[in-house]
C-alpha cells in the first residue's frame, strides 16, 4: 500500500502569509524547539512565503525580550506583539511602547496565561488595542472570547474557532465586521465555503501543527481562486499592512 502524499492535492498553493506562526518552545510538553531558523525552514518547505510571527518567550516568561527577539527578525516576518493578560496595567504599556515601532498586531495567549474572557484585563486590552487601530490575534474559545471585543469596532481574528463552534462565531462576525477567524481548525467538508471568504485567514500554528492539515483542506475547497488566494494571505496583508 503506498502512503498517502498530500502533495498532490495541495499542488501549487501558495500561502503568501500564515497568521499563526510561533518561535519559542512550550515548557511543559514535547514539541520542537521552534527557534526562528527552523520555523522559517518549515514555512518555506511548504510554500508560506511568510508569517505573522509571535513569540512563546513574550507569553510565558518575559513580554519584552520576547517581542524584542521577533523585531530582530526584521523583513523576514511580520512581527506580532505579544502582552501577558495577567497584568493589564504593563500589557498596555507593552502595547504603547510596540505600536511606534510599527507592530500593526498583537496576540493573546489566554489559555497559556490562564485568563477567561471576563476577567477585566481582556476587556482593558482590547480597548486599547482598537483605539490604535492594532489587529488582536487571540486564542480562546469563540463563543466566550468574542464578548470582550464587541461594540469597540476591533479588528480580532480568532484563531481557535472550532468548525464545531462556527455556527457562533458566525452569529458573532454578523454584527460585528471586525471579526475574522483563522482556518486551522476548521476542517469539516463545508467549513470554509460557510464563512465568507473576506472573513477567512490561513492560520498554521507553525511549529506546533501539522501545517499541511489546513493548507490540504483550503486546496480541496469549494472556493474559487480569488477567494484562495485572498485566504492564503490576501486577507491577512489587508488588515496588517
Amino acid at each position: 500500500m503506498t502512503a498517502f502524499d498530500a502533495r498532490e492535492l495541495v499542488g501549487e498553493l501558495e500561502v503568501t502569509l500564515d497568521v499563526d506562526v510561533l518561535v519559542g518552545a512550550y515548557p511543559d510538553r514535547d514539541g520542537p524547539p521552534g527557534t526562528p531558523e527552523t520555523v522559517l525552514k518549515t514555512l518555506a518547505s511548504h510554500r508560506i512565503r511568510a508569517g505573522a510571527v509571535a513569540s512563546l518567550r513574550a507569553a510565558l516568561f518575559d513580554t519584552r525580550s520576547g517581542n524584542d527577539e521577533v523585531l530582530a527578525l526584521g523583513d523576514a516576518v511580520v512581527p506580532v506583539g505579544t502582552v501577558d493578560l495577567r497584568d493589564p496595567i504593563g500589557a498596555v504599556r507593552e502595547i504603547d511602547r510596540l505600536a511606534p515601532l510599527g507592530v500593526r498586531a498583537i496576540r493573546l495567549f489566554p489559555g497559556e496565561q490562564g485568563v477567561e474572557a471576563g476577567f477585566p484585563s481582556v476587556r482593558h486590552v482590547a480597548r486599547r488595542a482598537a483605539t490604535l487601530g492594532l489587529v488582536v490575534l487571540t486564542g480562546g474559545d469563540v463563543r466566550r472570547f468574542w464578548q470582550p471585543f464587541s461594540g469597540l469596532d476591533a479588528t480580532v481574528v480568532f484563531l481557535d474557532t472550532h468548525f464545531y463552534h462556527l455556527g457562533d462565531f458566525l452569529v458573532v462576525a454578523a454584527d460585528e465586521p471586525g471579526f475574522h477567524t483563522s482556518t486551522r481548525l476548521l476542517n469539516s467538508p463545508d467549513a470554509l465555503e460557510t464563512v465568507p471568504a473576506d472573513r477567512l485567514l490561513y492560520g498554521s500554528r507553525t511549529p506546533h501543527y501539522e501545517p499541511v492539515v489546513p493548507l490540504l483542506r483550503l486546496a480541496t475547497s469549494g472556493l474559487t481562486p480569488q477567494e484562495i488566494a485572498a485566504v492564503a494571505g490576501g486577507n491577512a496583508r489587508r488588515l496588517l499592512g
